[in-house]
């Protein structure tokens, strides 16, 4: 329905306007009345009518003042008609110079009325949907330059046509708010204003479909925008009848600041381990509590211990208490994510050298939860290292049952970890049980080499390392890789290398930069 104002200093005249007129007929209804110019230009202002009818002899400014005030106050003024006693044709050019559509004569005719409400009503409404369609438009055209700028456009040109079209001055201060789901966009477009009592500069959708708001927010408290956002939030879910998530960045100042907002928003979406939760997200409270740091490995220190033990039941809380430490510490998705890499790689690591299948265990894996890279948030990402954490400790507990029997494998597994202290095949033998001559035998069956060679192996290897990257002396790398002789050293450095270590140690040096 169009609203019509009716403005007369006679009460019998309004009431006889107001029920003398099919008002409805016409597509209008009368939501207010006035008796004096202050009266009616306080209450259009105030209820906006899209037509007002007024007399011009009024109390205090008469009605052509009324009309001179609210061209020169308001943005879109209503259309107006004169209703008068005076036929005076000064009175009339006066009317015609303030953009007043008709002039009528009292008393008023009925059927002229009537046809200049059906005139009116078509007019105005064609105005309406006329202005509709260009701020649409105006709408998609800001909200795709919000787009190019929150992701990542820096074209001067670009920033400047955003700002004007959003009418944005250099300095303005500016807030952003993300709206998940994107079903929550359709709900929103027409009542912005119930919830934000400050100048909207633009709407945008990103390239997940969330719906985003930029406000200008330098008139709006920290009071007004909690109770705002807490209210949109709350009926936002009840109509959706699903969890809604709203997240409110820090005020910046002017258009350059929009990529920042943006990324202000989407980070505290990534950050939402239980994003099916929903609630109200201001970016200020995760900062405040937030320093920067890396990822280090002793997160994950708890959690290895219980996969290495296959408790499996301890994995789900374990991860859950880690996540919810990272949401409080607002450690990045990229920080968590490299943190996760190097629990991968440990497992993986453990995995091997029982001798598993690492490739196998990853892939089957990523089949079911996708690729780490590809992961852009906590809830995720916490699926990810539970459902990780069960398959390898699962496969590490099938692992460890087959190799309980293999006692060359626990044999040779001591010899790669011990080989730079003194060992002996007897003392082996003696230590897992087992005849020294049988072990013996077992080890050149498993490892296609004598124990003692293949412990000799494993200390030039070691001291190769030591001789490329450190000064150590012969003598000293000789010792610290097992060899009690030094002599006996050289002797299985060249047997084995084909140089005596010196050699090697200089050739090695000659060809450093």
């Amino acid at each position: 329905m169009l609203k019509v104002m009716i403005v007369d200093d006679e009460p019998w005249v309004l009431e006889g306007l107001r029920t003398m007129v099919d008002w409805e007929k016409y597509g209008f209804e009368v939501c207010g009345e006035a008796l004096n110019g202050p009266d009616a230009l306080r209450l259009v202002e105030e209820l906006r009518p899209d037509l007002v009818l007024t007399d011009i002899n009024l109390p205090v400014f008469n009605g052509l003042e009324l009309i001179t005030r609210l061209n020169e106050s308001m943005v879109k003024p209503p259309r107006f008609v004169i209703l008068s006693g005076y036929d005076d044709f000064q009175y009339a050019r006066i009317a015609l110079r303030q953009r007043v559509d008709q002039y009528l004569l009292k008393p008023i005719d009925e059927e002229e009325i009537e046809a200049l409400l059906s005139r009116l009503s078509l007019t105005i409404q064609n105005e309406i949907a006329s202005s509709l369609e260009h701020q649409k438009k105006q709408a998609m055209i800001v909200g795709n330059l919000i787009n190019r700028l929150i992701h990542g456009e820096e074209d001067e040109e670009i920033q400047l046509t955003a700002a004007n079209l959003m009418q944005i001055p250099a300095d303005a201060e500016l807030l952003g708010i993300l709206i998940d789901p994107p079903a929550a966009a359709a709900l929103l477009q027409q009542h912005l204003k119930d919830y934000f009592p400050c100048e909207l500069a633009g709407c945008f959708q990103d390239s997940a479909d969330r719906f985003g708001l930029i406000l200008q927010s330098a008139s709006l408290s920290r009071d007004s925008l909690t109770a705002g956002v807490t209210r949109l939030q709350q009926d936002l879910a009840e109509q959706l009848q699903e969890p809604v998530a709203v997240m409110v960045s820090e005020r910046t100042s002017g258009a350059l600041s929009l990529k920042d907002i943006y990324l202000q928003t989407l980070e505290m979406w990534k950050l939402k381990y239980r994003r099916e939760k929903g609630g109200v997200f201001f970016n200020c409270d995760f900062r405040n509590s937030c320093k920067e740091a890396n990822i280090e490995q002793e997160t994950f220190t708890g959690l290895l211990e219980k996969v290495k033990a296959g408790e499996l039941q301890a994995i789900e809380p374990c991860v859950r208490d880690i996540f919810m430490f990272y949401t409080q510490h607002l450690f990045s998705v990229e920080a968590v994510q490299a943190g996760i890499a190097h629990l991968e790689m440990t497992l993986c690591r453990l995995v091997a050298e029982r001798n598993g299948e690492t490739a196998g265990m990853m892939n089957q894996h990523h089949e079911e939860f996708g690729n780490l890279g590809e992961l852009g948030d906590y809830y995720r990402l916490g699926s990810y290292v539970s459902g990780l954490c069960r398959r390898a400790a699962v496969y590490l507990a099938e692992l460890q049952e087959a190799n309980e029997g293999n006692t060359i494998y626990n044999v040779i597994q001591y010899v790669d970890l011990e080989f730079r202290n003194k060992l002996q095949l007897q003392e082996l033998a003696r230590q897992f049980h087992m005849n020294s001559a049988y072990l013996g035998q077992l080890f050149r069956k498993e490892t296609g080499r004598s124990f003692c060679e293949y412990l000799n192996d494993k200390r030039i290897e070691a001291a190769k390392g030591l001789l490329k990257r450190t000064e150590l002396k012969i003598s000293d790398v000789a010792a610290q890789v097992g060899f009690s002789n030094t002599d006996y050293f050289i002797d299985k450095f060249k047997g084995i290398v084909g140089v005596l270590p010196s050699v090697y140690k200089n050739s090695n040096n000659c060809k450093q930069p």
